[in-house]
């Protein structure tokens, strides 16, 4: 089970419920498919923080109890109510109506009162025990506002006025007679001081105090240039501290105004070109002191900063938007849509989960789904004069652009096409750029050299290298050699490796076949003697080659080195021969005749065909033959290397008496002998028999 969430800058914003698609399937057929939702991830993963938050097709409203602790939400298809309870988490209960509901108005504290706008022409009022009253209006109905403080109700219809309901009489009033004949979108009220707003589709909005009932002041848009001619006002909103108003336009556009000035503040552009369905001011507390609000259209909502309009984090489902509440003192948001699951946002940079779900505050981060770096992969990102120059500008506001932050994402293949019709030459250039990338890429895999072969740099530790060249080749070894990361290690006398320490016996206890042994005493006089006299050495003459010395120098050299190095040859095989038969001289003299005799039938059935230690050895013991044969169930073994092998056949001992003295001076052998085993050999001892009889 995870948290779908996507992140805007340090923003995360966490999906808690709702689904990214839309059933496309009846009810009837979804029903003989359950099976098959095992295997469905998104069925599989879903979190319900409310049991049944969904319509049977869509929802088209909803809104929160002033307590807090109901929602209520009006849908499709069939037209019905929807009651929420909090604390329970589930479904309350839900009625139908006759027609579709268009805008809805919670009277009470909580849900037992209500007021709803049918698309007939027709006002409900609901109560707890079902629709209370139903009347009529002269036009088709478009939003509603209630005024608590004189019990009006405000329905702005498609003509020319403002229909008021007083609830306290139960009569209509005098309607508000607007200056134009176009009808109204938006209405809202400011709660500090009572000015009604309306906003018009003229591209007007209009300012009206309930007290006087008259306008006190009309805004112009187009003529503020803030707007094309033609566009609506779509949506309004006060803020709760009374100085501060919004207004969202047709084009997409949300425009911030300070009633003390004529001037917009803020003017900020959604991007899809979608109206703004919904404002809503983000007062964190009763004070109104937060800085963010929010706008929306069917695309997607956004939370930015009131002030210079930086985007802060947004909403953005793969549904039509038709509503979205705020919970307040929070940071969850619910939306109404064209899905059959209504959605839950979570934004807690915004504040803490509400208090009947405080839970979400500590589950967020464990169910978190991070989110993936390559969401845009396919996509490429054009900013506006990119969307001029490639001749796209039709397309602002589809699904083939997505709008972002100042510019669009585009599929990689369309751009790619759009370009090449743009710009001809683009996929020759294209095809440069991608030749000449491969060739860099050819020639950083080749091996760098400063024209010198790798041994000409190996001033230490060339047995290393000798080592690297027999495990890896040669070409490995100068690899390493050439490399920056151990160059160092081959010219810098401080990585010279002692090879008499302690550490590098323990770790080396044998050396490898190939590597060279310590000269004797001997060894190293020869050595001195056929050493040049001029005294270089191996590195000496490797620096002078890589000087550039003259070549008959280098050629003498290396001739002289090729013969101290055939004397020093013929030195080892002979010291080696001597040391060998010194071995062999000292271990015959301390072998017995019997070893020497194992040892020389071991070798007639081994003969090796060198002339080797275990050979003369063999050789020499045959003189102790005989010995062999006389005691054949005994053999020794003894090889070359010291070890030995002794094979022989035990045998049982013969149990003998123990001699005992007798008074007479002898012994109990004698006395077997003269007597035999007549009687008792130990005189003077206690019969363990009853039988006195026994052994006379």
């Amino acid at each position: 089970m995870v948290l779908k969430s996507t992140s805007s800058g340090n923003t995360s914003v966490y999906q808690v419920s709702g689904s990214n698609i839309s059933r496309s399937l009846p009810d009837w057929i979804a029903r003989k498919r359950k099976r098959a939702l095992k295997n469905d991830a998104d069925y599989q993963n879903r979190i319900e923080l409310i049991q049944d938050f969904e319509f049977s097709e869509a929802s088209n409203k909803i809104k929160v109890s002033p307590d807090g602790n109901f929602a209520m939400a009006t849908g499709t298809y069939k037209p019905q109510i929807h009651v929420y309870d909090f604390s329970n988490l589930s479904l309350k209960f839900e009625r139908h109506t006759d027609c579709e509901n268009v805008d809805f108005q919670i009277l009470s504290e909580d849900w037992t009162k209500s007021v709803h706008l049918q698309n007939d022409r027709s006002i409900e009022f609901q109560v707890k025990g079902g629709m209370h009253y139903r009347t009529r209006i002269p036009k088709f109905g478009r939003c509603l506002t209630y005024n608590e403080q004189n019990c009006d109700l405000y329905v702005g219809a498609s003509g020319d006025e403002v229909y008021r309901l007083n609830l306290e009489y139960g009569r209509f009033m005098k309607p508000f007679e607007l200056e134009t004949e176009k009808g109204v979108n938006a209405t809202d009220i400011n709660k500090v001081h009572g000015l009604f707003t309306a906003g018009l589709e003229d591209g007007t909005v209009e300012f009206w105090d309930p007290r006087a009932r008259q306008r006190v002041a009309k805004l112009n848009l187009v003529d503020g240039y803030n707007v094309n001619a033609g566009d609506q006002v779509t949506s309004v909103a006060f803020r709760r501290d009374g100085l501060n108003f919004a207004c969202g336009t047709s084009n997409g556009k949300a425009i911030i105004y300070d009633l003390r000035n004529s001037q917009p503040s803020v003017i900020k552009d959604q991007g899809y070109g979608y109206e703004v369905k919904k404002i809503v001011w983000l007062d964190q507390n009763s004070s109104g002191n937060s800085d963010k609000i929010m706008t929306s259209d069917k695309r997607i909502a956004k939370v930015w900063d009131r002030f210079d309009g930086k985007p802060f984090a947004a909403m953005e489902p793969s549904v039509d938007i038709n509503d979205v509440e705020y919970i307040p003192d929070s940071g969850m948001f619910f939306m109404a849509n064209e899905g059959i699951a209504m959605h839950t946002y979570y934004i807690p940079a915004l504040g803490p989960s509400p208090r009947w779900c405080s839970f979400l505050d500590n589950v967020t981060e464990e169910l978190e789904e991070k989110p993936s770096e390559t969401v845009y992969s396919n996509y490429r990102f054009v900013t506006k004069q990119d969307v001029v120059k490639l001749n796209i500008s039709h397309l602002v506001g589809t699904k083939v652009l997505r709008s972002y932050m100042h510019g669009y994402f585009i599929d990689s293949e369309l751009y790619d096409k759009v370009n090449l019709i743009a710009n001809p030459n683009s996929y020759q250039d294209q095809r440069d750029r991608e030749i000449k990338k491969r060739i860099e890429k050819e020639r950083e895999s080749r091996i760098r050299t400063t024209g010198a072969s790798s041994r000409t740099k190996v001033k230490v530790n060339k047995e290393v290298v000798g080592q690297l060249q027999r495990k890896l080749g040669d070409e490995a070894a100068e690899s390493a050699v050439n490399d920056d990361r151990f160059k160092e290690m081959f010219e810098d006398p401080m990585f010279q490796i002692d090879e008499e320490s302690h550490d590098y016996k323990q770790l080396n206890p044998v050396k490898t076949p190939g590597s060279v042994r310590n000269l004797t005493a001997a060894e190293e006089s020869d050595e001195e003697k056929f050493k040049p006299k001029n005294g270089d050495n191996s590195e000496s003459e490797e620096e002078s080659e890589s000087e550039g010395e003259d070549s008959e120098e280098e050629r003498e050299r290396e001739e002289q080195k090729a013969r101290v190095k055939d004397a020093m040859k013929q030195r080892k095989l002979k010291s080696r021969e001597r040391q060998l038969e010194e071995e062999a001289d000292k271990l015959m003299a301390s072998m017995t005749p019997l070893d020497a005799a194992a040892e020389n039938t071991v070798s007639k059935n081994h003969q090796p065909k060198d002339r080797s230690f275990g050979a003369q050895v063999s050789r020499m013991s045959n003189r102790d033959a005989a010995e062999h044969d006389r005691k054949k169930d005994q053999r020794l073994r003894k090889t070359a290397r010291g070890e030995a092998e002794l094979t022989f056949m035990p045998k049982q001992k013969e149990k003998r008496a123990k001699k005992v003295q007798f008074e007479d001076g002898s012994d109990n052998e004698e006395a077997s002998q003269r007597r035999g085993k007549s009687k008792q050999i130990y005189e003077g001892r206690r019969r363990a028999s009853n039988n006195a009889f026994r052994g006379m």
